[in-house]
C-alpha cells in the first residue's frame, strides 16, 4: 500500500516524520511530500506536485490553510482514503473527497499503525 505523507519534515520530532519512519516500519511504501527538501531514512522529501501513480492513502501533516493549494493535485492522485492527522481535519476537502468516493478518516496515522488499524 502506497502512502502519500502530505507535510513531510526531515525534522525527526515532528509526526510527520515519525509517521514516514512508522509506516516504513510497517512495510509501506512512503512518498514523502513537503515544502522543503531533505530526507527522512534515507528518502528524499520531493516537493510541488509530482506525477505520483498508485497512492492508496494520503495522510495529511499540514493544516487546512495550506491544504487549498493541494485540493486538484490531492483529488487527482485518486487516492482510496485520505486521513486527516489531529488538526488538520478540513471539512471542504472532506465534503470534495467524499464527493469522489474517497473514504475520509479522522484520526492519527501512528495510533493507527500502532493499534494495527491502518
Amino acid at each position: 500500500m502506497k502512502t502519500l505523507v502530505v507535510g513531510a519534515s526531515p525534522n525527526p520530532v515532528r509526526y510527520s516524520n515519525k509517521a514516514v519512519r512508522l509506516l516504513r516500519k510497517h512495510n509501506h511504501e512512503v512518498v514523502p511530500l513537503g515544502i522543503r527538501e531533505g530526507e527522512i531514512d534515507s528518502l528524499q522529501i520531493i516537493k510541488g506536485n509530482p506525477e505520483i501513480s498508485n497512492i492508496h492513502t494520503i495522510t495529511m501533516y499540514i493544516g487546512p490553510k495550506r491544504q487549498t493549494e493541494y485540493y486538484t493535485y490531492l483529488l487527482g492522485l485518486k487516492p482510496q482514503r485520505i486521513i486527516f492527522n489531529p488538526g488538520t481535519e478540513n471539512a471542504e476537502l472532506i465534503n470534495l473527497a467524499e464527493k469522489q468516493g474517497i473514504e475520509t478518516i479522522q484520526n492519527c496515522t501512528l495510533v493507527m499503525l500502532n493499534s494495527d488499524l491502518y
